[in-house]
């Protein structure tokens, strides 16, 4: 029987508790919990740690709860400082320790503000409004200790967000995280270099490829991290109005493109040695060689197979037919350009497409 994973809040939720926490001792009570309504008409009730006057504020510390859910903040100490202000009649916003700041444009929050996310801002507003049938001048400083180090972990520091995590939730609620979340997660970081001027964009699946790219000289502010959603990220840039993508990385991933395998993730889609196989014997290798890629565990042992019957331009017929899958795949509203390297980052191959967008971008090919 499977179990049922245990639901949490956000980190914006709990800065919403925190503001309600206040409102409540600044009125005389003080409370081990509070009340909210997240945004999707969810009641959550969300225990208070500390709270505490502070100066001119008052300084309300939340346990952020995930739940079952495998988020980096699951157990961080989410403090909130409010400090009411008659003077404005508005809500102000400050990053505090552990809190990031936005340095680029295109993400949903204007560089140089706190990285509080138009959910948890909006929830924390209705809060707010919820006390006192109206928004009232409160200043909202907010502290997650350790949250530099936290967000290292995530894809803050590719987005420009600095020092910090951010404070994120659509609605306040958190679910265990599904696949969907997770490949929502990525497509900031193309709206993050298109806002940076590239409308030629470098999707790395993974670390190998973002590191031998960067060797190459390519331009990180315009590398893209598609994890294994690369079919998932190629619609999103093209919704998105970018017009040239250059897929780098290892074989091992891009040979399933090659082969119309859009989530590259081994338990989903593979034949990545059917494909070296069909490709080879095609370009004229013995059924011998054949069974040899075809045995092999890895790509990188395939490897030395094709070598050895002198077959490495089969690596350019890949390359070319990843490229068209996944033009295909977005009905041509891309162009795509593929290179192949291996583990050590070594060259195998690359298609037109890729020259051209490569020495646009340019870069300085290692062999």
């Amino acid at each position: 029987m499977t179990k049922e994973l245990k639901g949490g809040y956000t980190t914006g939720a709990c800065v919403a508790a925190g503001v309600k926490a206040a409102i409540l001792f600044s009125q005389g009570s003080c409370c081990d919990f509070v009340d909210i309504t997240a945004l999707d008409g969810t009641k959550l009730t969300i225990p208070i740690k500390d709270i505490e006057n502070a100066g001119e504020g008052i300084k309300v510390s939340v346990i952020k709860d995930g739940g079952d859910d495998p988020d980096i903040t699951n157990g961080a100490v989410v403090i909130t400082t409010v400090e009411f202000d008659e003077s404005i009649d508005y809500l102000e916003f400050t990053a505090g320790e552990g809190v990031g700041t936005v340095t680029k444009a295109g993400l949903a929050v204007s560089p140089g503000e706190p990285a509080i996310n138009p959910g948890p801002r909006q929830l924390i507003k209705e809060t707010v409004e919820a006390a006192y049938g109206k928004v009232i001048g409160c200043r909202i400083r907010i502290d997650i200790p350790g949250g530099k180090e936290l967000a290292k972990k995530t894809l803050n520091p590719i987005l420009g967000i600095r020092d910090g995590i951010s404070i994120l939730g659509t609605t306040g609620v958190l679910k265990p995280m599904s696949e969907e979340a997770f490949k929502d997660s990525l497509v900031p970081q193309i709206k993050v270099a298109y806002a940076a001027g590239y409308t030629s964009q470098i999707f790395v699946p993974g670390k190998i490829g973002e590191r031998i790219a960067g060797e190459w000289g390519l331009p990180v502010e315009a590398m893209v991290q598609t994890s294994n959603f690369i079919g998932h990220m190629l619609e999103k840039a093209a919704e998105s109005g970018v017009d040239k993508v250059l897929l780098f990385g290892h074989i091992g991933k891009l040979a399933k493109v090659a082969a119309g395998v859009f989530h590259t993730h081994n338990r989903v889609g593979d034949g990545r040695l059917e494909t070296m196989a069909a490709y080879s014997a095609a370009a004229g290798m013995p059924a011998e060689g054949v069974r040899e890629i075809l045995e092999s565990l890895t790509t990188e042992a395939a490897l030395p197979v094709i070598e050895k019957y002198g077959l490495e331009a089969v690596y350019e017929t890949i390359a070319a037919r990843a490229s068209q899958r996944a033009q295909r795949l977005v009905f041509d509203e891309l162009t795509v350009g593929t290179v192949l390297v291996t583990l050590k980052g070594s060259l195998l191959g690359m298609d037109d497409n890729a020259r051209m967008i490569g020495g646009e971008l340019g870069w300085h090919i290692k062999s």
